[in-house]
Protein backbone atom coordinates (compact mmCIF):
# COMPACT_ATOMS: atom_id res chain seq x y z
CA UNK A 1 0.00 0.00 0.00
CA UNK A 2 1.30 3.39 -1.01
CA UNK A 3 -0.19 6.76 -0.41
CA UNK A 4 1.24 10.05 -2.41
CA UNK A 5 -0.04 13.15 -0.77
CA UNK A 6 0.34 16.66 -2.60
CA UNK A 7 -1.16 20.21 -2.80
CA UNK A 8 0.62 21.76 -0.27
CA UNK A 9 1.89 25.24 -0.28
CA UNK A 10 1.97 29.00 1.08
CA UNK A 11 -1.14 30.76 1.15
CA UNK A 12 -2.31 34.05 3.41
CA UNK A 13 -4.63 33.90 6.26
CA UNK A 14 -8.47 33.07 4.78
CA UNK A 15 -7.03 31.69 1.87
CA UNK A 16 -7.66 27.82 0.34
CA UNK A 17 -5.58 24.86 -0.72
CA UNK A 18 -6.90 21.04 -1.91
CA UNK A 19 -4.90 18.41 -0.52
CA UNK A 20 -5.06 15.25 -2.72
CA UNK A 21 -3.91 11.97 -1.75
CA UNK A 22 -3.32 9.15 -4.29
CA UNK A 23 -3.74 5.31 -3.18
CA UNK A 24 -2.03 2.15 -4.36
CA UNK A 25 -3.00 -1.16 -3.00
CA UNK A 26 -5.83 -0.47 -0.97
CA UNK A 27 -9.29 0.92 -2.68
CA UNK A 28 -10.16 4.38 -0.71
CA UNK A 29 -13.57 2.86 -0.19
CA UNK A 30 -12.50 -0.44 0.80
CA UNK A 31 -11.36 1.16 4.67
CA UNK A 32 -11.42 4.56 6.11
CA UNK A 33 -9.20 7.25 5.26
CA UNK A 34 -7.66 10.03 7.43
CA UNK A 35 -5.98 13.26 7.31
CA UNK A 36 -3.43 14.06 10.24
CA UNK A 37 -1.22 17.42 10.78
CA UNK A 38 1.83 17.97 12.62
CA UNK A 39 3.59 20.93 14.22
CA UNK A 40 6.95 21.83 14.59
CA UNK A 41 7.45 20.64 18.24
CA UNK A 42 4.00 19.57 18.37
CA UNK A 43 2.70 15.81 17.83
CA UNK A 44 1.31 14.39 14.95
CA UNK A 45 -2.83 15.33 15.09
CA UNK A 46 -6.11 13.86 13.57
CA UNK A 47 -7.71 16.57 11.44
CA UNK A 48 -10.87 14.58 9.79
CA UNK A 49 -11.24 11.31 8.60
CA UNK A 50 -13.83 9.32 5.85
CA UNK A 51 -15.34 6.09 6.39
CA UNK A 52 -15.29 3.34 3.16
CA UNK A 53 -18.46 2.63 1.93
CA UNK A 54 -20.62 5.61 1.94
CA UNK A 55 -17.96 7.68 2.79
CA UNK A 56 -19.15 9.05 6.19
CA UNK A 57 -16.93 12.02 7.54
CA UNK A 58 -15.98 13.93 11.47
CA UNK A 59 -13.73 16.50 11.61
CA UNK A 60 -11.31 17.39 14.77
CA UNK A 61 -13.17 20.64 16.31
CA UNK A 62 -10.64 23.30 15.28
CA UNK A 63 -11.52 22.43 11.61
CA UNK A 64 -15.19 21.58 11.46
CA UNK A 65 -16.83 24.35 9.17
CA UNK A 66 -13.90 25.18 7.64
CA UNK A 67 -12.20 21.74 6.20
CA UNK A 68 -14.07 19.43 3.83
CA UNK A 69 -12.73 15.66 2.82
CA UNK A 70 -13.92 14.14 -0.16
CA UNK A 71 -13.06 11.34 -2.35
CA UNK A 72 -13.18 10.03 -6.09
CA UNK A 73 -13.13 6.46 -5.74
CA UNK A 74 -12.69 5.67 -9.88
CA UNK A 75 -9.54 7.97 -9.05
CA UNK A 76 -8.36 6.29 -5.97
CA UNK A 77 -8.43 9.65 -4.39
CA UNK A 78 -8.82 11.67 -1.16
CA UNK A 79 -9.44 14.85 -1.06
CA UNK A 80 -8.60 17.50 1.91
CA UNK A 81 -10.63 21.13 1.22
CA UNK A 82 -9.51 23.97 3.28
CA UNK A 83 -11.19 26.94 3.30
CA UNK A 84 -10.58 30.31 5.75
CA UNK A 85 -7.23 28.80 6.45
CA UNK A 86 -5.33 30.09 10.03
CA UNK A 87 -1.61 30.65 10.95
CA UNK A 88 -2.39 28.06 13.38
CA UNK A 89 -3.06 25.50 10.83
CA UNK A 90 0.62 25.72 9.39
CA UNK A 91 1.95 22.03 9.51
CA UNK A 92 2.81 19.35 7.68
CA UNK A 93 -0.41 17.38 6.50
CA UNK A 94 -0.33 13.60 6.07
CA UNK A 95 -3.00 10.92 4.76
CA UNK A 96 -3.28 7.60 5.85
CA UNK A 97 -5.23 4.44 5.40
CA UNK A 98 -6.91 2.76 8.24
CA UNK A 99 -6.99 -1.31 8.83
CA UNK A 100 -10.77 -0.75 9.26
CA UNK A 101 -14.16 0.51 7.36
CA UNK A 102 -15.17 3.03 10.19
CA UNK A 103 -13.70 5.93 10.21
CA UNK A 104 -11.53 6.53 13.13
CA UNK A 105 -9.45 9.42 14.71
CA UNK A 106 -7.02 7.46 16.35
CA UNK A 107 -3.84 7.05 14.87
CA UNK A 108 -3.15 3.99 15.92
CA UNK A 109 -5.70 2.48 13.75
CA UNK A 110 -4.27 3.63 10.22
CA UNK A 111 -1.44 0.91 9.32
CA UNK A 112 0.04 3.59 6.18
CA UNK A 113 1.05 6.53 5.82
CA UNK A 114 2.10 9.34 3.02
CA UNK A 115 5.07 11.42 3.55
CA UNK A 116 3.25 14.50 4.28
CA UNK A 117 3.12 17.34 2.44
CA UNK A 118 3.80 21.13 3.80
CA UNK A 119 0.76 23.62 4.48
CA UNK A 120 2.16 27.18 5.50
CA UNK A 121 -0.02 29.67 6.52
CA UNK A 122 1.05 33.29 6.51
CA UNK A 123 -0.40 35.91 8.91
Amino acid sequence: VQLQASGGGLVQAGGSLRLSCIASGRSVSSAAMGWFRQAPGKEREFVGTISGGDGITSYADSVKGRFTISRINANSTVYLRMNSLKPEDTAVYYCATSRYYSSTSNRLDYDYWGQGTQVTVSS
